[in-house]
């Protein structure tokens, strides 16, 4: 029973070690929030459109590894939902949109992570 113990202990410590050094930021990690919008949208009903507030003193934070904006569109029902290219910036307006609902119900939430660190520069 021993030698059992000693080989689960083997193979559960470095894993819980392991485990316990993603828990932490990296050093040039920020802590982000988020934002968002949504809307509902019964069938036939026309295009839609929301804005993400955007909070003071932050930024749109980038996918981790890219340069690409943290968002997140969700949908349900039958529409096509993007972020609107002519209405956002990414610096001070975002606004979420949906074409036409075409089944019983529709819906669409759209979130931005920000980062709100303090920048320098």
């Amino acid at each position: 029973m021993t030698r059992w113990s000693f080989l689960l202990l083997m193979l559960i410590g470095p894993w819980s070690l392991l485990e316990a050094a993603h828990a932490h930021p990296m050093d040039d990690s920020h802590a982000t929030t988020e934002q968002s919008c949504s809307f509902g949208m019964a069938k036939g009903e026309g295009s839609q459109t929301c804005h993400v507030p955007f909070p003071t003193d932050c930024l749109v934070a980038d996918i981790p590894g890219t340069d690409k904006p943290w968002t997140t569109i969700s949908k349900g029902g039958k529409t096509f939902c993007r972020f609107d290219d002519k209405a956002t910036d990414w610096k001070t307006k975002i606004t979420g949109s949906c074409n036409r609902c075409k089944s019983d119900h529709c819906s669409a939430q759209f979130v931005v992570r920000f980062d709100c660190s303090p920048q320098s520069g």
